[in-house]
C-alpha cells in the first residue's frame, strides 16, 4: 500500500456578522490605535486592500478618500488595512497625493505580520496567502460587526453600495424597520410583520401602510 501524503489546509478564523469586532492594537498612518477604543460613539467601516502601489487598490482608496465627507455625515470613521509596512503606506499616500491630488485622510493599518488580516478572515489562502482580499466590515458604535462584504483581488468595490448599506443599517436601527430590495434613502421601508391576531388586525386596519399582503407592508419614514 502506497504511503499517502497528508495535506493540511491552513484555516484562519473568520469574524462573523453579530460578533463583537476582535480587539487589536496597530500602527497606522495616523498613529497607534486600539480597536476597542477607536471611533468612540461612531460607526466604523474597516476595509482591506491587497497591496499598496497597485492600480485597483489606488482607485478604491481614492474613492473612499473622495467620499469621506459622506461617511462623516453618517457618523462613521474609515479604517484601511493592507499587509504592507508603514513606510510603504506613507509613500503610497504621498505618491497618490502628488500625482492625483487625492489625499487618503484616514488611518491605514500596517499589518505587516498579517495578524489582523488573519484575525478578521481577510487572508483567504485559496485566493492568496500573502495579500488580504478586499473585505469590508461595518462595525457599529457598540463594536458589533453588522455587515461584511468580500471581493476578490481583481474586482473593485462599489462605493455607492457601501454607503447605501451603511445608511440602511443606521436607518433600520433608528426606526426599527427592514429595508427592501434596492432600498435607498427616501424609499419606503418594511415594517415588522404582525406577531399576534391583535397586531394582525391593527395592521389590516392601518390605511397609512402600503400593504401587499398581511405580512408585507411598507411605510415612509
Amino acid at each position: 500500500m502506497e504511503n499517502q501524503e497528508q495535506v493540511t489546509e491552513q484555516v484562519y478564523p473568520m469574524a462573523r456578522i453579530g460578533d463583537f469586532a476582535p480587539d487589536f492594537e496597530a500602527v497606522t498612518t495616523k498613529g497607534k490605535i486600539k480597536m476597542s477604543e477607536f471611533a468612540k460613539d461612531k460607526w466604523t467601516v474597516m476595509f482591506s486592500h491587497p497591496a499598496d502601489f497597485t492600480p485597483v487598490c489606488t482607485t478604491e482608496m481614492s474613492g473612499f478618500a473622495k467620499r469621506k465627507p459622506e461617511f462623516d455625515a453618517l457618523n462613521t470613521e474609515l479604517l484601511g488595512l493592507s499587509i504592507d509596512s508603514i513606510h510603504a503606506h506613507l509613500g503610497w499616500v504621498q505618491n497618490v497625493r502628488e500625482t492625483t491630488g487625492v489625499y487618503f485622510d484616514f488611518p491605514i493599518i500596517a499589518d505587516i505580520d498579517m495578524k489582523i488580516s488573519k484575525l478578521y478572515g481577510m487572508l483567504q489562502p485559496n485566493e492568496s496567502e500573502t495579500a488580504a482580499v478586499r473585505a469590508v466590515f461595518f462595525i457599529d458604535p457598540e463594536k458589533k460587526i453588522r455587515l461584511i462584504m468580500y471581493y476578490p483581488l481583481n474586482v473593485g468595490r462599489n462605493m455607492d453600495e457601501i454607503l447605501r448599506c451603511l445608511d440602511a443599517l443606521q436607518m433600520s436601527d433608528k426606526h426599527k424597520v427592514a429595508m427592501p430590495l434596492d432600498w435607498k434613502r427616501g424609499d419606503k421601508v418594511i415594517v415588522p410583520a404582525p406577531n399576534s391576531l391583535d397586531t394582525l388586525n391593527e395592521r389590516l386596519a392601518d390605511e397609512s401602510l402600503e400593504q401587499t399582503t398581511w405580512y408585507l407592508a411598507k411605510k415612509s419614514i
